[in-house]
């Protein structure tokens, strides 16, 4: 979706300038709001030309569940005047692009088929930097029908070494 990431741009950019040595806070805000802002239903409510803007400010502060500081408050009052909310998700990412830009790290997801005790969290984060060769931002998400081991997304690079794959791979074998 180009046009959206269009709108997005100046918005993150700005942010990004904004921010300053605050990136961190901004992000978790700005991630927040996202969420809140990728809601059908929510976008469906902002869209309606009975609501007014400060009632669709008072929703999405009240579902985002973060005390918004001064700043988010005034980036999100500036997105509802001009009917840009749904944009807010795409200025979430690339304003995390530039973050990981600056700081020469990347967001990986990491999946796993059980939940990763954080003691051996940080040996999973150690190896995969050295297999990436570079600093990553983990999130970890369950996913039972892996059966074993993880999968890790780390932008267009997938590294699958879960026994899910290891079967779709002999199944394979075994077909051809």
């Amino acid at each position: 979706m180009a046009e959206l990431a269009t709108i997005a741009r100046p918005y993150a950019e700005a942010l990004f300038k904004s921010a300053g040595q605050d990136l961190a806070a901004t992000a978790q805000w700005l991630d927040a709001l996202a969420v809140v802002a990728s809601q059908p239903q929510l976008l469906q409510f902002a869209d309606n030309p009975k609501v007014g803007n400060e009632q669709v400010y008072d929703v999405v502060s009240d579902v985002a569940r973060v005390q918004l500081p001064a700043p988010a408050q005034n980036f999100l009052r500036t997105v509802i005047d001009n009917g840009r909310l749904a944009a807010v998700p795409e200025i979430a990412r690339q304003f995390r692009e530039m973050k990981n830009a600056q700081s020469g790290s990347s967001d990986a997801m990491v999946y796993s088929a059980f939940p990763i005790p954080q003691e051996q969290l940080g040996s999973v984060a150690q190896a995969l930097e050295k297999r990436f060769r570079r600093k990553l931002n983990l999130t970890v998400q369950e996913d039972p029908s892996l059966i074993g081991g993880i999968r890790v997304v780390v932008g267009d690079e997938v590294l699958d070494t879960s026994v899910r794959a290891r079967l779709e791979q002999m199944k394979v074998a075994l077909t051809a």
